[in-house]
């Protein structure tokens, strides 16, 4: 798998770190595809211990994005960001398969 198919943003490294920091835990962010969701498809976050045999790990200022090998073939050349609104504040996939999307942004369909 090409390192260069993920992005994890600036903005969406400093927050995994602090994150990390705050649950002691190493600076590990895993996203993953699911099925469901309102679109099809939902994307799922959470801190990993260590990179899996088969993960696509991409690292951005200290902080290490991985993404197992059946998810990748779902959101390859996605950039995750970090965005904070009026709204509120997440993680945001910003996926260049996906053919439509909810209006939170956390599901899609290709």
């Amino acid at each position: 798998m090409d390192a260069q198919t993920m992005t994890l943003s600036p903005s969406a490294a400093a927050r995994v770190a602090a994150i990390a920091a705050k649950q002691g835990r190493p600076a590990i962010l895993r996203l993953s595809v699911e099925g469901g969701g309102c679109s099809g498809f939902q994307y799922k976050f959470g801190l990993a211990d260590a990179p899996e045999a088969d993960d696509l790990a991409v690292e951005q200022d200290g902080v290490t994005l991985v993404v197992d090998s059946v998810s990748l073939d779902l959101v390859a050349g996605s950039v995750v960001n970090y965005v904070e609104s009026l709204g509120g504040s997440a993680f945001k996939v910003e996926n260049p398969q996906a053919a439509s999307g909810c209006g939170c942004g956390s599901s899609f369909a290709i």
